[in-house]
C-alpha cells in the first residue's frame, strides 16, 4: 500500500511539473509567475503552522522586506538577479532569527499578537524609510541578466528561472517535512509537553521551524519584486499576512498540496474574478455578475466561510480524510 501511494505521488508530481512546463505557452505568464510567489509563500507558512502548529499573524513582513532589500540591490547595484533575490532572502531568514528569538518564547495567542506587533513595527519603519519609497513603493526594479549570459526582461525565460527557483523551495520543504527533524516538528505541534520529556529542545526546534518560514516566504518575496518589477507597502501590511493564513485553511493545512491550491483559488479570485462575472452575465442573463470584480474579498470571504463550514481540514484535507475513510471502509 505504502509502495502504491508513493508511486501515485511521484505520478502526481510529474504530471503537475509537466503542466507547468507547457501552460506559460497557454496562459499569460506573468500571471503564472505571480501565482507560483504565492503558492511559495503559503507553503513556506504552512510548515510553521501546519507542522509546527505556530500561527504567525507578520509572515508580510518577511514577503515584502526580501522584495524591499532584493528590489534596493537590483536599482542601485545592478547586481545579479539571482545574488539579488538570494540578498533578499537572506535579509528574510534574519528578519526571521530576530523575530523568532523574540516571539518564540511565548505560545497560542500571545505568540501570534507579538509577530503581529513586530510585523507592524516594520511596516511602519518601511512606511517612512527613503529608500522604500513611501506609500509609493520601490518602482522600476530592473529583471537583470542571469549570471551574465541569459536575459530576464523576456516573459518565457523569466517564467521557467521562477518555476526552477520554487520547484527547488518545493523539494526543500518536502524534504523538510519528512525528515526526522519533521517529526519532531509534527510531535511539537500534536504535544510539546511530551516532546520535551523526550529530551528534546523544543524552543531551538521552533526557533529553526520559524527561521526556515521566513527564509522561504523571504524568497517568495524577492522573486516578486523582480518579477512584477516593484515592491509596495501592501506586501508588509498585515492583511497580507492574514491572505497567506486564508490561503493555507482554503487549501488544506498540514498538507503538503492543500496551501499551493488554496494560493492558486486566491490569486486566480483576485486577477480573474471580472471576467469571471461577466462570462456569467452573459451566459445567464443576469446583470449583477458584473460587479463580481468589484467584489473580489466579499467573494473570498464567502468562500472562507464555507470552507470553514464544510470543509473544515480545507480542500485538499477533506479528500484526503475521504480517500482514507474509503480505503478503511
Amino acid at each position: 500500500m505504502r509502495a502504491n501511494n508513493k508511486t501515485m505521488q511521484w505520478l502526481l508530481t510529474g504530471g503537475l511539473l509537466v503542466v507547468a512546463l507547457v501552460l506559460p505557452h497557454v496562459v499569460y505568464p506573468l500571471f503564472l509567475m505571480k501565482m507560483l510567489c504565492f503558492m511559495l509563500f503559503a507553503a513556506a507558512f504552512n510548515l510553521l503552522l501546519g507542522y509546527t502548529g505556530l500561527l504567525s499573524f507578520g509572515h508580510a513582513a518577511f514577503l515584502g522586506g526580501a522584495g524591499y532589500i532584493t528590489g534596493l540591490v537590483m536599482t542601485r547595484m545592478q547586481m545579479d538577479p539571482l545574488l539579488g533575490i538570494l540578498t533578499g532572502t537572506a535579509f528574510a531568514a534574519a528578519l526571521g532569527l530576530v523575530m523568532g528569538m523574540v516571539a518564540i518564547r511565548r505560545q497560542g495567542i500571545y505568540f501570534s499578537m507579538i509577530t503581529l506587533a513586530l510585523a507592524q513595527m516594520f511596516y511602519f519603519y518601511c512606511l517612512q524609510a527613503k529608500f522604500t519609497g513611501g506609500e509609493d513603493g520601490l518602482q522600476g526594479i530592473p529583471r537583470g541578466t542571469l549570471l551574465g549570459a541569459l536575459p530576464l526582461q523576456n516573459d518565457m525565460t523569466m517564467y521557467y528561472f521562477v518555476l526552477a527557483l520554487v520547484v527547488a523551495a518545493f523539494a526543500l520543504i518536502y524534504r523538510t517535512i519528512h525528515s526526522p527533524y519533521g517529526q519532531v516538528m509534527k510531535a511539537i505541534k500534536d504535544n510539546e509537553p511530551r516532546t520535551i520529556s523526550l529530551g528534546y529542545q523544543t524552543q531551538h526546534f521552533k526557533l529553526i521551524a520559524f527561521v526556515l518560514s521566513a527564509t522561504l516566504a523571504g524568497l517568495a518575496g524577492a522573486t516578486k519584486s523582480v518579477v512584477l518589477g516593484f515592491a509596495t507597502l501592501t506586501d508588509v501590511y498585515w492583511a497580507t499576512s492574514g491572505l497567506v493564513i486564508l490561503m493555507t485553511l482554503i487549501g488544506g493545512m498540514s498538507t503538503f498540496w492543500g496551501p499551493m491550491l488554496g494560493a492558486a483559488i486566491v490569486v486566480m479570485l483576485e486577477n480573474r474574478l471580472g471576467n469571471i462575472g461577466r462570462a456569467l452575465a452573459s451566459a445567464t442573463g443576469v446583470p449583477w455578475f458584473h460587479k463580481l470584480g468589484e467584489e473580489v474579498n466579499l467573494v473570498i470571504g464567502f468562500i472562507f466561510v464555507l470552507c470553514v463550514m464544510l470543509f473544515r481540514k480545507g480542500i485538499v484535507g477533506e479528500w484526503l480524510a475521504w480517500r482514507d475513510k474509503r480505503r478503511a471502509s
